[in-house]
């Protein structure tokens, strides 16, 4: 499989230059070494960086598996990018200087409808960042209130056996031998 593609070996995912593996603790995100891509097998050696967000490594997932937010992510990163400037001054200033005479109108035509694809293109990245955001919180949200419930429930319990021990320990102290237990259990 090509290094844009999406190949998986076992529980590991290769997402283009990037592999997904889970661990103990969640997912591992790094990156392939391409040196030990032997045809249409991928090992992957990975960096040391640290796990991603559950919602992190599905929105890659999705926009890996999608045709069209590949094709949007990379205009976006290109447009958003200095080479982007680099060129437009190249090309409007030849267009200028040595194609027409009067450039003016030819030119805002042009720029205007760039500028209408590149807004669209721009909003539709923030759509999508607008969409990652909202999953993340609900994910964040239920595994806090996972986390509150879990507490909760320790701290319940923690209370029970602590006041079980002060009864014991604190308010029955003389009632500790075996008699003593034997008569609780025989009395009504």
């Amino acid at each position: 499989m090509s290094r844009a593609g999406v190949a998986g070996h076992g529980d590991t995912t290769v997402l283009g230059d990037s592999v997904i593996r889970p661990t103990r603790s969640g997912f591992y995100l790094g990156r392939v070494d391409v040196r030990t891509d032997l045809g249409d097998h991928v090992n992957p050696e990975l960096t040391d960086s640290p796990p991603h967000h559950p919602i992190v490594l599905a929105d890659q997932a999705q926009r890996a598996a999608n045709i069209q937010l590949r094709i949007a992510d990379a205009i976006t990163t290109y447009a958003g990018s200095m080479p982007f400037v680099y060129i437009h001054i190249v090309v409007f200033a030849v267009w200028m200087l040595f194609i027409e005479s009067s450039p003016w109108p030819t030119l805002t035509l042009i720029v205007s409808l760039e500028a209408i694809f590149l807004s669209t293109f721009v909003m539709i990245g923030q759509n999508r960042q607008a969409a990652f955001q909202q999953a993340k919180a609900d994910h964040d949200f239920n595994e806090q209130e996972l986390e509150l419930k879990t507490n909760t429930e320790l701290t319940r319990a923690i209370h029970v056996l602590t006041t079980e021990l002060h009864r014991r320990l604190v308010e029955e102290p003389g009632q500790h031998s075996a008699g003593a237990e034997a008569q609780q259990a025989i009395a009504p």
